[in-house]
Protein backbone atom coordinates (compact mmCIF):
# COMPACT_ATOMS: atom_id res chain seq x y z
CA UNK A 1 0.00 0.00 0.00
CA UNK A 2 1.36 3.27 -0.88
CA UNK A 3 1.69 5.40 2.82
CA UNK A 4 0.94 8.85 3.14
CA UNK A 5 5.13 9.26 4.10
CA UNK A 6 5.78 7.50 0.09
CA UNK A 7 3.30 9.89 -1.53
CA UNK A 8 4.77 12.92 -0.32
CA UNK A 9 8.17 11.21 -1.30
CA UNK A 10 6.63 10.68 -5.01
CA UNK A 11 5.36 13.96 -5.10
CA UNK A 12 8.98 15.17 -4.46
CA UNK A 13 10.56 12.86 -7.31
CA UNK A 14 8.20 14.03 -9.57
CA UNK A 15 8.80 17.57 -9.23
CA UNK A 16 12.31 16.83 -9.28
CA UNK A 17 11.81 15.36 -12.45
CA UNK A 18 9.44 18.07 -14.27
CA UNK A 19 12.11 21.12 -12.61
CA UNK A 20 15.18 18.96 -14.28
CA UNK A 21 13.72 18.55 -17.43
CA UNK A 22 12.42 22.06 -17.41
CA UNK A 23 15.91 23.02 -16.53
CA UNK A 24 17.33 20.67 -19.76
CA UNK A 25 15.18 21.91 -21.94
CA UNK A 26 15.82 25.46 -20.89
CA UNK A 27 19.68 25.08 -21.07
CA UNK A 28 19.13 23.18 -24.62
CA UNK A 29 16.99 25.52 -26.59
CA UNK A 30 13.78 24.34 -28.07
CA UNK A 31 15.45 24.08 -31.62
CA UNK A 32 18.32 23.18 -30.22
CA UNK A 33 16.46 20.00 -29.11
CA UNK A 34 15.79 19.52 -31.96
CA UNK A 35 18.84 18.87 -33.76
CA UNK A 36 20.94 16.42 -31.74
CA UNK A 37 17.20 14.73 -30.76
CA UNK A 38 19.27 13.43 -27.03
CA UNK A 39 16.93 12.19 -24.82
CA UNK A 40 14.44 14.14 -23.18
CA UNK A 41 15.98 14.12 -19.68
CA UNK A 42 18.53 11.50 -19.79
CA UNK A 43 19.92 7.82 -20.66
CA UNK A 44 18.11 6.45 -18.00
CA UNK A 45 14.58 7.79 -18.93
CA UNK A 46 12.30 7.20 -21.53
CA UNK A 47 9.59 10.13 -21.54
CA UNK A 48 6.54 8.75 -23.89
CA UNK A 49 4.05 11.14 -25.33
CA UNK A 50 0.19 9.62 -25.07
CA UNK A 51 -2.78 10.52 -27.07
CA UNK A 52 -4.72 10.16 -24.35
CA UNK A 53 -5.07 9.79 -20.29
CA UNK A 54 -5.36 6.21 -18.36
CA UNK A 55 -8.33 6.17 -16.43
CA UNK A 56 -7.78 2.87 -14.47
CA UNK A 57 -4.65 0.91 -13.59
CA UNK A 58 -6.03 -2.12 -12.99
CA UNK A 59 -5.55 -4.21 -16.26
CA UNK A 60 -7.87 -6.85 -15.04
CA UNK A 61 -10.88 -4.23 -15.13
CA UNK A 62 -10.46 -1.82 -17.41
CA UNK A 63 -10.77 -2.08 -21.10
CA UNK A 64 -8.06 -2.90 -23.73
CA UNK A 65 -8.09 0.85 -24.94
CA UNK A 66 -6.81 2.02 -21.23
CA UNK A 67 -4.75 -1.38 -20.42
CA UNK A 68 -2.81 -1.53 -23.82
CA UNK A 69 -0.76 1.74 -22.40
CA UNK A 70 0.97 -0.14 -19.31
CA UNK A 71 -0.06 -3.69 -18.98
CA UNK A 72 3.21 -4.94 -20.35
CA UNK A 73 5.02 -2.18 -18.04
CA UNK A 74 3.20 -3.37 -14.73
CA UNK A 75 1.72 -6.47 -15.25
CA UNK A 76 2.99 -9.83 -16.55
CA UNK A 77 1.34 -13.33 -17.83
CA UNK A 78 1.68 -17.11 -18.09
CA UNK A 79 1.89 -17.05 -21.69
CA UNK A 80 2.34 -13.90 -24.28
CA UNK A 81 3.17 -12.56 -27.41
CA UNK A 82 6.44 -12.19 -29.12
CA UNK A 83 6.80 -8.73 -31.17
CA UNK A 84 4.94 -10.42 -34.22
CA UNK A 85 2.05 -12.25 -32.41
CA UNK A 86 3.52 -15.68 -31.53
CA UNK A 87 2.39 -17.60 -28.79
CA UNK A 88 5.58 -17.88 -26.07
CA UNK A 89 6.08 -18.87 -22.64
CA UNK A 90 6.21 -16.22 -20.13
CA UNK A 91 5.49 -16.06 -16.02
CA UNK A 92 4.81 -20.27 -17.05
CA UNK A 93 7.94 -22.18 -18.55
CA UNK A 94 5.98 -24.74 -19.90
CA UNK A 95 1.92 -26.03 -20.35
CA UNK A 96 0.51 -29.11 -20.53
CA UNK A 97 -2.64 -30.04 -22.60
CA UNK A 98 -4.96 -32.50 -21.88
CA UNK A 99 -6.12 -34.91 -25.30
CA UNK A 100 -9.49 -33.86 -24.78
CA UNK A 101 -8.44 -29.70 -24.55
CA UNK A 102 -10.25 -29.38 -21.27
CA UNK A 103 -7.76 -29.16 -19.21
CA UNK A 104 -4.08 -26.66 -19.53
CA UNK A 105 -1.54 -27.52 -16.39
CA UNK A 106 1.15 -24.51 -16.53
CA UNK A 107 4.12 -25.28 -14.75
CA UNK A 108 5.18 -21.76 -13.09
CA UNK A 109 8.80 -20.70 -13.10
CA UNK A 110 10.69 -20.39 -10.23
CA UNK A 111 11.39 -17.62 -8.32
CA UNK A 112 8.74 -15.23 -9.29
CA UNK A 113 8.20 -12.03 -7.04
CA UNK A 114 5.67 -9.18 -7.31
CA UNK A 115 7.02 -5.40 -6.77
CA UNK A 116 6.04 -5.27 -3.47
CA UNK A 117 8.53 -8.20 -2.42
CA UNK A 118 5.94 -11.23 -2.07
CA UNK A 119 6.39 -14.36 -3.72
CA UNK A 120 4.36 -15.18 -6.58
CA UNK A 121 3.11 -18.85 -6.97
CA UNK A 122 0.63 -21.08 -8.76
CA UNK A 123 -2.17 -19.46 -5.77
CA UNK A 124 -1.84 -16.10 -7.16
CA UNK A 125 -2.83 -17.42 -10.65
CA UNK A 126 -5.75 -19.01 -9.44
CA UNK A 127 -6.69 -16.25 -7.19
CA UNK A 128 -6.38 -13.65 -10.71
CA UNK A 129 -8.52 -15.88 -12.78
CA UNK A 130 -11.34 -16.58 -10.02
CA UNK A 131 -11.09 -12.60 -9.57
CA UNK A 132 -11.70 -12.14 -13.06
CA UNK A 133 -14.51 -14.55 -12.54
CA UNK A 134 -16.53 -13.02 -9.76
CA UNK A 135 -19.09 -10.12 -11.01
CA UNK A 136 -18.57 -8.20 -8.45
CA UNK A 137 -15.06 -7.39 -9.74
CA UNK A 138 -16.70 -6.17 -12.82
CA UNK A 139 -13.91 -7.12 -14.72
CA UNK A 140 -13.87 -6.46 -18.94
CA UNK A 141 -12.37 -10.05 -19.11
CA UNK A 142 -15.05 -11.88 -17.77
CA UNK A 143 -17.05 -12.78 -20.31
CA UNK A 144 -14.31 -14.48 -22.30
CA UNK A 145 -13.77 -16.93 -19.58
CA UNK A 146 -16.69 -17.40 -17.92
CA UNK A 147 -18.14 -19.47 -20.57
CA UNK A 148 -15.56 -21.78 -20.19
CA UNK A 149 -13.84 -22.28 -16.83
CA UNK A 150 -14.86 -24.49 -14.97
CA UNK A 151 -13.06 -24.56 -12.16
CA UNK A 152 -8.78 -23.54 -11.51
CA UNK A 153 -6.57 -25.55 -8.97
CA UNK A 154 -3.64 -24.94 -7.38
CA UNK A 155 -0.93 -27.50 -6.36
CA UNK A 156 2.89 -26.54 -5.74
CA UNK A 157 4.21 -24.93 -9.07
CA UNK A 158 1.36 -25.87 -11.58
CA UNK A 159 -1.65 -24.47 -11.64
CA UNK A 160 -4.44 -26.14 -13.93
CA UNK A 161 -7.64 -24.66 -15.66
CA UNK A 162 -10.13 -27.27 -15.61
CA UNK A 163 -12.89 -26.45 -19.03
CA UNK A 164 -15.96 -26.93 -19.44
CA UNK A 165 -15.74 -27.42 -22.96
CA UNK A 166 -12.65 -27.29 -25.40
CA UNK A 167 -12.12 -23.77 -26.22
CA UNK A 168 -9.73 -23.22 -29.38
CA UNK A 169 -8.75 -19.55 -28.31
CA UNK A 170 -7.90 -20.49 -25.07
CA UNK A 171 -4.27 -19.84 -24.53
CA UNK A 172 -4.67 -16.73 -26.48
CA UNK A 173 -7.25 -15.02 -23.88
CA UNK A 174 -4.64 -16.10 -21.44
CA UNK A 175 -1.73 -14.55 -22.69
CA UNK A 176 -4.13 -11.72 -23.52
CA UNK A 177 -6.45 -11.24 -20.64
CA UNK A 178 -4.81 -12.75 -17.53
CA UNK A 179 -2.73 -10.29 -16.20
CA UNK A 180 -1.38 -12.19 -12.42
CA UNK A 181 -1.85 -9.96 -9.38
CA UNK A 182 -0.76 -10.63 -5.81
CA UNK A 183 -4.00 -12.95 -3.42
CA UNK A 184 -2.77 -11.69 0.09
CA UNK A 185 -2.03 -7.64 -1.13
CA UNK A 186 -5.17 -7.69 -3.39
CA UNK A 187 -7.31 -8.89 -0.68
CA UNK A 188 -6.29 -6.63 1.71
CA UNK A 189 -7.34 -3.63 0.04
CA UNK A 190 -10.92 -4.90 -0.33
CA UNK A 191 -12.09 -3.22 -3.53
CA UNK A 192 -10.93 -2.95 -7.14
CA UNK A 193 -10.86 0.69 -6.80
CA UNK A 194 -8.40 0.42 -3.99
CA UNK A 195 -6.03 -1.68 -5.84
CA UNK A 196 -6.36 0.28 -9.16
CA UNK A 197 -5.14 3.36 -6.67
CA UNK A 198 -2.19 1.37 -5.57
CA UNK A 199 -1.34 -1.73 -7.79
CA UNK A 200 0.99 -4.01 -7.98
CA UNK A 201 2.38 -6.42 -10.58
CA UNK A 202 5.22 -8.89 -11.55
CA UNK A 203 6.30 -6.81 -14.81
CA UNK A 204 9.33 -4.91 -15.81
CA UNK A 205 8.42 -1.47 -14.39
CA UNK A 206 6.47 -0.48 -11.10
CA UNK A 207 4.36 2.65 -10.31
CA UNK A 208 6.05 5.31 -8.65
CA UNK A 209 3.52 7.88 -9.64
CA UNK A 210 0.37 8.28 -10.75
CA UNK A 211 -1.11 12.12 -11.73
CA UNK A 212 -4.60 11.71 -13.21
CA UNK A 213 -4.62 13.22 -16.54
CA UNK A 214 -1.24 14.46 -16.43
CA UNK A 215 1.50 11.69 -16.37
CA UNK A 216 2.28 8.23 -15.17
CA UNK A 217 5.53 7.34 -14.14
CA UNK A 218 7.21 3.99 -13.80
CA UNK A 219 10.84 2.66 -12.49
CA UNK A 220 12.54 -0.43 -13.33
CA UNK A 221 11.73 -3.85 -10.78
CA UNK A 222 15.08 -4.89 -10.82
CA UNK A 223 13.57 -8.27 -9.55
CA UNK A 224 11.58 -8.88 -12.55
CA UNK A 225 12.28 -12.32 -13.85
CA UNK A 226 12.98 -11.52 -17.02
CA UNK A 227 16.04 -10.50 -17.24
CA UNK A 228 17.26 -14.41 -16.58
CA UNK A 229 16.42 -14.38 -19.79
CA UNK A 230 17.75 -11.34 -21.12
CA UNK A 231 14.49 -9.46 -21.41
CA UNK A 232 15.51 -6.43 -19.37
CA UNK A 233 14.38 -2.71 -20.13
CA UNK A 234 17.85 -0.64 -20.66
CA UNK A 235 15.96 2.42 -19.18
CA UNK A 236 15.37 2.42 -15.11
CA UNK A 237 12.21 5.58 -15.03
CA UNK A 238 9.36 5.46 -17.49
CA UNK A 239 7.09 8.67 -17.75
CA UNK A 240 3.93 8.43 -19.80
CA UNK A 241 2.96 11.80 -20.41
CA UNK A 242 -0.71 12.72 -21.22
CA UNK A 243 -0.76 14.96 -24.30
CA UNK A 244 -4.15 14.70 -26.02
CA UNK A 245 -3.84 17.63 -28.54
CA UNK A 246 -2.09 16.11 -31.70
CA UNK A 247 -0.24 19.06 -32.40
CA UNK A 248 0.93 19.81 -28.89
CA UNK A 249 2.65 15.72 -29.03
CA UNK A 250 4.20 16.47 -32.39
CA UNK A 251 5.57 19.61 -31.05
CA UNK A 252 6.98 18.10 -27.89
CA UNK A 253 8.72 15.49 -29.81
CA UNK A 254 10.40 17.62 -32.64
CA UNK A 255 11.26 20.18 -29.74
CA UNK A 256 13.13 17.41 -27.40
CA UNK A 257 10.45 17.24 -24.81
CA UNK A 258 9.69 13.83 -25.24
CA UNK A 259 11.49 10.83 -26.71
CA UNK A 260 8.46 8.87 -28.62
CA UNK A 261 5.29 10.00 -29.77
CA UNK A 262 2.11 7.63 -30.22
CA UNK A 263 -0.65 8.00 -32.72
CA UNK A 264 0.80 10.67 -34.86
CA UNK A 265 -1.01 12.66 -36.78
CA UNK A 266 -1.39 11.21 -40.27
CA UNK A 267 -0.83 14.48 -41.74
CA UNK A 268 2.69 15.43 -39.35
CA UNK A 269 4.18 11.88 -40.91
CA UNK A 270 6.16 13.47 -43.99
CA UNK A 271 7.61 16.65 -41.65
CA UNK A 272 9.17 13.93 -38.93
CA UNK A 273 10.31 12.03 -41.13
CA UNK A 274 11.98 14.93 -43.04
CA UNK A 275 13.56 15.17 -40.15
CA UNK A 276 16.65 13.33 -39.20
CA UNK A 277 16.87 12.72 -36.12
CA UNK A 278 13.47 11.22 -36.52
CA UNK A 279 11.96 7.96 -37.12
CA UNK A 280 8.39 6.97 -37.95
CA UNK A 281 6.67 3.82 -37.50
CA UNK A 282 3.46 3.04 -39.05
CA UNK A 283 1.57 -0.05 -37.74
CA UNK A 284 -1.78 -1.92 -38.02
CA UNK A 285 -3.54 -2.58 -34.71
CA UNK A 286 -5.89 -5.68 -36.53
CA UNK A 287 -8.65 -3.33 -34.83
CA UNK A 288 -11.92 -1.84 -36.80
CA UNK A 289 -12.30 2.04 -36.80
CA UNK A 290 -16.17 1.85 -36.58
CA UNK A 291 -19.21 3.05 -35.11
CA UNK A 292 -20.38 1.21 -32.73
CA UNK A 293 -24.71 1.07 -32.86
CA UNK A 294 -27.11 0.25 -29.79
CA UNK A 295 -29.58 -1.95 -31.62
CA UNK A 296 -30.96 -4.17 -28.91
CA UNK A 297 -33.72 -1.59 -27.92
CA UNK A 298 -36.81 -2.78 -29.61
CA UNK A 299 -37.95 1.10 -29.46
CA UNK A 300 -35.37 2.91 -30.86
CA UNK A 301 -34.74 3.34 -35.10
CA UNK A 302 -31.49 1.53 -34.95
CA UNK A 303 -33.35 -1.35 -33.60
CA UNK A 304 -34.37 -1.61 -37.71
CA UNK A 305 -32.16 -3.14 -39.80
CA UNK A 306 -33.12 -0.64 -42.98
CA UNK A 307 -31.79 2.12 -40.85
CA UNK A 308 -28.86 0.52 -39.51
CA UNK A 309 -27.97 -0.08 -43.28
CA UNK A 310 -29.00 3.67 -44.65
CA UNK A 311 -26.13 4.75 -42.12
CA UNK A 312 -23.86 2.61 -43.64
CA UNK A 313 -24.80 3.61 -47.40
CA UNK A 314 -24.89 7.17 -46.17
CA UNK A 315 -21.45 7.29 -45.36
CA UNK A 316 -18.25 7.74 -47.70
CA UNK A 317 -15.77 5.63 -45.98
CA UNK A 318 -12.96 5.89 -48.96
CA UNK A 319 -13.33 10.29 -49.02
CA UNK A 320 -13.18 10.16 -44.73
CA UNK A 321 -9.59 7.49 -45.45
CA UNK A 322 -8.41 10.40 -47.59
CA UNK A 323 -9.47 13.57 -46.05
CA UNK A 324 -9.56 13.17 -42.36
CA UNK A 325 -7.31 10.09 -42.50
CA UNK A 326 -5.04 11.28 -44.82
CA UNK A 327 -4.76 8.48 -46.85
CA UNK A 328 -3.59 5.34 -43.93
CA UNK A 329 -6.01 3.04 -43.95
CA UNK A 330 -8.68 0.94 -45.89
CA UNK A 331 -12.28 0.49 -46.16
CA UNK A 332 -13.49 -2.63 -44.16
CA UNK A 333 -16.82 -4.90 -45.08
CA UNK A 334 -16.14 -7.17 -42.25
CA UNK A 335 -15.90 -6.37 -38.45
CA UNK A 336 -12.81 -8.91 -38.56
CA UNK A 337 -8.91 -7.45 -39.70
CA UNK A 338 -7.50 -8.60 -42.41
CA UNK A 339 -4.60 -8.59 -39.97
CA UNK A 340 -5.60 -11.42 -38.14
CA UNK A 341 -3.78 -14.53 -38.77
CA UNK A 342 -7.49 -16.08 -39.94
CA UNK A 343 -11.05 -15.19 -39.92
CA UNK A 344 -11.30 -12.39 -42.24
CA UNK A 345 -13.87 -12.29 -45.27
CA UNK A 346 -11.64 -11.07 -48.25
CA UNK A 347 -14.49 -11.25 -50.52
CA UNK A 348 -16.66 -9.24 -48.98
CA UNK A 349 -17.41 -5.25 -50.45
CA UNK A 350 -18.25 -2.49 -48.05
CA UNK A 351 -21.00 -1.12 -48.15
CA UNK A 352 -21.27 1.30 -51.23
CA UNK A 353 -21.85 5.12 -50.39
CA UNK A 354 -25.06 5.29 -52.42
CA UNK A 355 -27.20 8.41 -50.31
CA UNK A 356 -30.24 7.99 -52.18
CA UNK A 357 -30.60 4.40 -51.43
CA UNK A 358 -30.23 5.64 -47.67
CA UNK A 359 -33.08 7.76 -47.82
CA UNK A 360 -35.01 5.34 -49.34
CA UNK A 361 -34.11 3.08 -46.98
CA UNK A 362 -35.06 5.18 -44.46
CA UNK A 363 -38.76 5.59 -46.24
CA UNK A 364 -39.16 2.18 -46.19
CA UNK A 365 -38.04 1.85 -42.44
CA UNK A 366 -41.11 4.51 -41.36
CA UNK A 367 -38.52 7.52 -41.02
CA UNK A 368 -39.13 9.41 -44.51
CA UNK A 369 -38.49 13.07 -41.93
CA UNK A 370 -35.22 10.90 -41.05
CA UNK A 371 -34.14 10.69 -37.05
CA UNK A 372 -32.62 12.29 -34.68
CA UNK A 373 -29.40 10.62 -32.51
CA UNK A 374 -26.37 11.58 -31.01
CA UNK A 375 -23.05 10.38 -31.64
CA UNK A 376 -20.65 9.80 -28.72
CA UNK A 377 -16.66 10.72 -29.58
CA UNK A 378 -13.71 10.75 -27.36
CA UNK A 379 -10.45 12.28 -27.57
CA UNK A 380 -8.79 9.72 -28.98
CA UNK A 381 -10.14 10.19 -32.29
CA UNK A 382 -10.17 13.16 -34.47
CA UNK A 383 -12.75 15.33 -33.86
CA UNK A 384 -12.81 15.95 -37.53
CA UNK A 385 -13.93 12.15 -37.92
CA UNK A 386 -17.04 12.58 -35.87
CA UNK A 387 -17.93 15.60 -37.62
CA UNK A 388 -18.00 13.77 -41.37
CA UNK A 389 -19.82 11.02 -40.24
CA UNK A 390 -22.24 13.49 -38.69
CA UNK A 391 -22.41 15.86 -42.08
CA UNK A 392 -22.97 12.69 -44.16
CA UNK A 393 -25.90 11.26 -42.33
CA UNK A 394 -26.96 14.64 -41.83
CA UNK A 395 -27.64 14.81 -45.91
CA UNK A 396 -29.75 12.16 -45.60
CA UNK A 397 -32.01 13.17 -42.83
CA UNK A 398 -30.08 11.87 -39.69
CA UNK A 399 -29.39 14.86 -37.42
CA UNK A 400 -26.88 14.63 -35.49
CA UNK A 401 -25.67 15.55 -32.01
CA UNK A 402 -21.50 15.26 -31.74
CA UNK A 403 -20.78 14.85 -27.78
CA UNK A 404 -17.15 14.82 -27.62
CA UNK A 405 -15.67 14.41 -24.02
CA UNK A 406 -11.92 13.39 -22.87
CA UNK A 407 -10.87 9.85 -23.01
CA UNK A 408 -11.16 8.82 -19.40
CA UNK A 409 -14.82 9.94 -19.23
CA UNK A 410 -15.69 8.71 -22.72
CA UNK A 411 -14.29 5.44 -21.73
CA UNK A 412 -16.49 4.92 -18.22
CA UNK A 413 -19.57 5.69 -20.51
CA UNK A 414 -18.47 3.13 -23.33
CA UNK A 415 -17.81 0.34 -21.19
CA UNK A 416 -20.90 0.63 -19.28
CA UNK A 417 -23.08 1.31 -22.54
CA UNK A 418 -24.26 4.54 -21.92
CA UNK A 419 -23.05 6.25 -24.92
CA UNK A 420 -25.40 5.21 -27.27
CA UNK A 421 -27.09 4.90 -29.39
CA UNK A 422 -23.77 5.89 -31.61
CA UNK A 423 -20.21 5.20 -30.35
CA UNK A 424 -17.29 6.65 -32.28
CA UNK A 425 -14.43 3.74 -31.16
CA UNK A 426 -12.01 1.07 -31.84
CA UNK A 427 -11.54 -2.51 -30.86
CA UNK A 428 -7.70 -2.96 -30.64
CA UNK A 429 -6.21 -6.93 -31.47
CA UNK A 430 -5.39 -8.22 -28.08
CA UNK A 431 -5.38 -11.98 -28.37
CA UNK A 432 -4.37 -12.56 -32.14
CA UNK A 433 -7.97 -14.18 -32.11
CA UNK A 434 -11.07 -12.47 -33.63
CA UNK A 435 -13.12 -14.04 -30.70
CA UNK A 436 -12.42 -10.96 -28.96
CA UNK A 437 -13.89 -8.11 -30.85
CA UNK A 438 -16.46 -10.71 -31.85
CA UNK A 439 -17.69 -11.76 -28.51
CA UNK A 440 -16.81 -8.06 -27.25
CA UNK A 441 -18.92 -5.99 -29.58
CA UNK A 442 -21.41 -8.68 -30.66
CA UNK A 443 -22.09 -11.57 -28.81
CA UNK A 444 -25.27 -11.21 -26.06
CA UNK A 445 -23.72 -10.53 -23.20
CA UNK A 446 -20.13 -8.89 -24.50
CA UNK A 447 -18.99 -6.27 -22.33
CA UNK A 448 -19.39 -3.52 -25.44
CA UNK A 449 -22.53 -5.07 -26.67
CA UNK A 450 -25.98 -3.43 -27.38
CA UNK A 451 -26.93 -6.26 -30.24
CA UNK A 452 -28.25 -9.23 -30.46
CA UNK A 453 -28.47 -11.78 -33.40
CA UNK A 454 -29.28 -15.86 -32.43
CA UNK A 455 -27.19 -16.82 -36.09
CA UNK A 456 -24.54 -15.32 -34.23
CA UNK A 457 -25.13 -16.25 -30.81
CA UNK A 458 -25.06 -19.93 -31.98
CA UNK A 459 -21.93 -19.44 -33.96
CA UNK A 460 -20.15 -17.67 -31.40
CA UNK A 461 -21.10 -21.04 -29.11
CA UNK A 462 -19.68 -23.42 -31.99
CA UNK A 463 -16.27 -21.05 -31.57
CA UNK A 464 -15.84 -22.59 -27.92
CA UNK A 465 -14.84 -26.16 -28.84
CA UNK A 466 -13.48 -25.18 -31.96
CA UNK A 467 -9.96 -26.01 -32.52
CA UNK A 468 -6.96 -24.63 -35.14
CA UNK A 469 -6.95 -22.00 -37.24
CA UNK A 470 -8.51 -23.28 -40.68
CA UNK A 471 -11.81 -24.65 -38.71
CA UNK A 472 -12.07 -21.06 -36.38
CA UNK A 473 -11.70 -18.92 -39.51
CA UNK A 474 -14.45 -20.56 -41.66
CA UNK A 475 -16.40 -19.66 -38.48
CA UNK A 476 -15.47 -16.47 -38.09
CA UNK A 477 -15.91 -15.51 -41.97
CA UNK A 478 -19.24 -16.48 -41.41
CA UNK A 479 -20.14 -14.42 -38.65
CA UNK A 480 -18.39 -11.71 -40.53
CA UNK A 481 -20.82 -12.15 -43.18
CA UNK A 482 -23.94 -12.47 -40.94
CA UNK A 483 -23.08 -8.88 -39.52
CA UNK A 484 -22.47 -7.27 -42.46
CA UNK A 485 -25.46 -8.11 -43.69
CA UNK A 486 -27.15 -7.35 -40.87
CA UNK A 487 -25.67 -4.05 -40.90
CA UNK A 488 -24.23 -4.23 -37.14
CA UNK A 489 -21.39 -1.47 -37.19
CA UNK A 490 -20.64 1.19 -39.53
CA UNK A 491 -17.29 0.16 -39.90
CA UNK A 492 -14.96 3.08 -41.29
CA UNK A 493 -11.15 1.82 -41.93
CA UNK A 494 -8.61 -0.25 -41.14
CA UNK A 495 -6.80 0.98 -38.17
CA UNK A 496 -3.81 2.36 -38.13
CA UNK A 497 -1.00 3.62 -35.56
CA UNK A 498 1.61 5.96 -36.48
CA UNK A 499 4.51 6.58 -33.88
CA UNK A 500 7.30 8.80 -34.25
CA UNK A 501 10.40 8.59 -32.50
CA UNK A 502 13.93 9.68 -31.63
CA UNK A 503 16.60 7.49 -33.92
CA UNK A 504 18.81 6.57 -30.92
CA UNK A 505 16.15 4.72 -29.01
CA UNK A 506 15.88 1.04 -29.86
CA UNK A 507 12.19 0.26 -29.56
CA UNK A 508 10.37 -2.31 -31.64
CA UNK A 509 6.38 -2.13 -31.73
CA UNK A 510 4.29 -4.57 -31.40
CA UNK A 511 3.01 -5.72 -34.52
CA UNK A 512 -0.73 -5.68 -35.96
CA UNK A 513 -1.75 -4.30 -32.02
CA UNK A 514 -2.06 -1.60 -30.29
CA UNK A 515 0.13 -2.97 -26.76
CA UNK A 516 2.53 -0.77 -25.84
CA UNK A 517 5.73 -3.23 -25.18
CA UNK A 518 8.97 -1.77 -23.44
CA UNK A 519 10.63 -4.61 -22.21
CA UNK A 520 13.37 -4.14 -24.40
CA UNK A 521 13.46 -0.75 -24.77
CA UNK A 522 17.29 0.97 -24.05
CA UNK A 523 19.65 4.17 -25.65
CA UNK A 524 21.73 3.09 -28.22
Amino acid sequence: MITATRRRCLRASATAWALGAALLLGLAGGNAAAADHAPAVDRDTLVVGLEKSISNLDAQVTSTGDSLLYAWQIYDTLYGFDPLGNLVPRMASAVKVAPDQKSYAFTMRRGLRFQNGDPLTAQDVKYSLERILDPATKSTRRVYFAPVVERVEASGDTVTFVLKQPDGAFLNKVAGFLFIVPKDYTTRLGTPEAFAAAPIGSGPFRVKEFKVGQYLELERFDAYWGKDAGETPGVKRLVLRFIPEAASRVNALVNGEIDLATVIPLQDASRLKADKGLEVVTNPNGGPLHVRLYSNVATHPFANRDVRRALNHAVDSNAIIKGVLHGVGSPMASFISRYYPYGAEPDLKPYAYDPAKARELLRKAGFPNGIDVKLYNGTDQPKELAEAIAAYWGQVGVRTELVRMDYPAFIRLNNTHKAGPATVTIFSNVIYDPVHPIVGTFSKEGTWSDYYNPEVEALIGQLEGTLGPEARGAIFRKIGRLLHEDAASLNISEQFYVYGLKKGLQWQVQQGSGFLNFRRTAWQ
